[in-house]
């Protein structure tokens, strides 16, 4: 990406790409921006300046073109390009994230699954084989893949995490309960799931 977008706005376009995407299955051609915040219950004024940063001005009374909103959006957050990556961990979490094929539609491909246990292996999940998580270097070196999603039980987060350093991994995806110490040269995206959850009840 060119622009410096922060998380909170990625988040956002993510949830209107949806969006979009269901307006272009039912064939509407134009979408506004009000309605857009009020099926995410946010302000149209933040819809409007999310939209700015993608240059796409809409039309007067008429609101956005979907298709080329859609469009705008994969350009500027870069789903046209494939990003390769490993899940680590083929517990009931990472089982369930292999079988995800959205995720290809946002240029991430699962390239294929790592884990220790000796039932596991050889096995596969939608297309994908898992591998003896002692491959994973030699591959990652001969495949340059640099991104792990890492759902591996919480008392082994740190312990893999360090593995996977040494293996030149440099983006982490962490879906476990656990912080991780890494080098800076490393990058971590921690996915709270349990602290999205509290978020969401706190609310009710």
């Amino acid at each position: 990406m060119e622009k410096k977008i922060s998380d909170k706005v990625i988040n956002r376009l993510t949830l209107y790409h949806c969006i979009l995407d269901d307006y272009i299955n039912n064939n509407i051609e134009f979408i506004a921006s009000k309605q857009i915040s009020s099926l995410l219950n946010i302000d149209d004024s933040q819809v409007r300046k999310d939209i700015s940063i993608l240059n796409n001005s809409g039309k007067c009374r008429v609101g956005y073109i979907v298709k080329e909103l859609k469009k705008s959006i994969e350009m500027t957050l870069g789903f046209s390009k494939t990003k390769n990556a490993f899940i680590v961990g083929a517990g009931n979490l990472g089982m369930a994230l292999a079988k995800y094929d959205n995720f290809t539609s946002y240029g991430l491909n699962i390239v294929a699954l790592f884990d220790n246990d000796t039932k596991k292996i050889g096995n596969t999940v939608n297309n994908k084989l898992i591998l003896d998580i002692n491959k994973l270097p030699n591959l990652s070196r001969k495949t340059g893949v640099d991104i792990a999603i890492l759902t591996v039980p919480r008392n082994y987060a740190q312990s893999t995490a360090d593995f996977l350093v040494k293996a030149e991994i440099k983006y982490i995806w962490n879906f476990t309960p656990a912080v991780l110490s890494v080098p800076k040269d490393v990058q971590v995206w921690n996915e709270n799931l349990m602290g999205n959850f509290l978020q969401f009840t706190y609310k009710i």
